[in-house]
């Protein structure tokens, strides 16, 4: 059984940043792609950003590429979501998802795992 454990949410002004993170236990961490995703108030899930288990491709939602940053630390079985000029539009829970796949993928039925999430909220 995997296990994935977010941190680093919480409560931001408009233009600041945050940085989460997200641990893995339960198998090879190495080998799979991991991802971000978020989900708003009455809105679906959606793609944020993906990485490839080594780290040699990464993936985002177009309106977020250039403010967010994936990576990850396979040492640590850690995966990061830098996250830079936040507008209170990225208000959500955000998701931390193991991918079935090695090679980065944005559909929310290509991640067999999930986090419980951690809450993002960006003030005006």
């Amino acid at each position: 059984q995997v296990q994935l454990v977010e941190s680093g949410g919480g409560l931001v002004q408009a233009g600041g940043s945050l940085s989460l993170s997200c641990v893995a236990s339960g198998r090879t961490f190495s080998n799979y792609a991991m991802g971000w995703f978020r989900q708003a108030p009455g809105k679906e899930r959606e793609f944020v950003a993906t990485i490839s288990w080594r780290g040699g491709s990464t993936s985002y939602a177009g309106s977020l590429k250039g403010r967010f940053t994936i990576s990850r630390d396979n040492a640590k079985n850690t995966v990061y979501l830098q996250m830079n000029s936040l507008k209170p539009e990225d208000t959500a829970v955000y998701y931390c998802a193991a991918g079935r796949y090695s090679w980065i993928v944005s559909a929310t039925s290509d991640y067999n795992y999930w986090g419980q999430g951690t809450q993002v909220t960006v003030s005006s």
